[in-house]
């Protein structure tokens, strides 16, 4: 989910469909939109000598897409051996149960309602398949349940919705919350600084080359909207609906309800600081 298109000075990628990294493929699933960008991608990730993969994020309820995923393995000389959810958006997590079906595998993420299996997904977890290691990595504030996974050995993090590949994302409120999402988008910029993050493999749009120069702009630009928030109610606009028009003329208006979201979630960062 995002609320504003590719908004000036945003770092541009590339690879939207195919090899991304070593390690880590993107099947593009068909459910472009202005939430979803160019779509949902699905992360087909392994060692390049290992016949077993995971995937990431299998997305919508589609069973063209999710056939595709399993043959690009197929293809690949690979077979899906488990099923990881970054979160529980229709968008990432809705065909994971159809998935599983067809690949024989479980399912794991931090929200027991989406595992299938005993096993869930928790910080500090690290998950190994055909010697393949990712690291989970919590970064909730998008949504509660929200995980990046990280991948040491391609110097890239899965971000799922926490940054995307083009604009910025949706704070869901009340479920996503501010503060944990600039702690989250802080843990991330560690990854750059500390571990040597470097490209950013998101849930929507192009991989990203710059992990660290990417999650500064997304915490500049969420100053940037906190401080026009905090305007705006000093000037009188209190309503969410009337701060999105004022705050959000930029931003096309079909998009306005998912800014409604992060509004609220700004709000009540404010009001919590005690800055409104």
């Amino acid at each position: 989910m995002t609320d504003a298109a590719a908004l000036p000075g945003q770092p541009r990628g590339g690879v939207l469909s195919g090899p991304a990294t070593a390690r880590a493929v993107n099947v593009l699933a068909p459910n472009a939109s202005a939430m979803t960008l160019d779509g949902t991608n699905t992360w087909l990730v392994s060692e390049p000598d290992s016949e077993l993969a995971v995937v990431i994020d299998p997305g919508p309820q589609d069973e063209a897409h999710l056939r595709t995923v399993v043959d690009t393995a197929r293809q690949a000389g690979k077979r899906v051996a488990l099923t990881l959810l970054t979160h529980g958006h229709p968008d990432h997590a809705e065909g994971a149960a159809r998935f599983a079906e067809l690949t024989g595998t479980k399912v794991r993420a931090l929200d027991p309602a989406l595992r299938l299996g005993d096993e869930g997904l928790a910080a500090g977890d690290v998950v190994t398949v055909g010697g393949l290691e990712l690291r989970v990595v919590p970064t909730p504030g998008h949504t509660a349940d929200s995980l990046c996974f990280h991948l040491p050995a391609d110097r890239a993090v899965l971000t799922g919705d926490t940054i995307l590949g083009r604009g910025t994302t949706v704070v869901a409120h009340p479920d996503g919350r501010l503060g944990d999402y600039l702690d989250s988008l802080r843990r991330l910029r560690s990854l750059a600084v500390d571990d040597g993050v470097h490209t950013v493999l998101p849930g929507h749009g192009p991989v990203l080359e710059d992990a660290q120069g990417v999650v500064e702009f997304y915490l500049a630009h969420r100053a940037h909207r906190l401080a026009q928030v905090e305007t705006a109610v000093e000037d009188g606009f209190r309503a969410p609906a009337e701060v999105v028009a004022r705050v959000y003329a930029d931003v096309d208006r079909s998009l306005w309800p998912a800014a409604e979201l992060s509004v609220r979630a700004q709000l009540e960062y404010l009001q919590e600081h005690g800055l409104i």
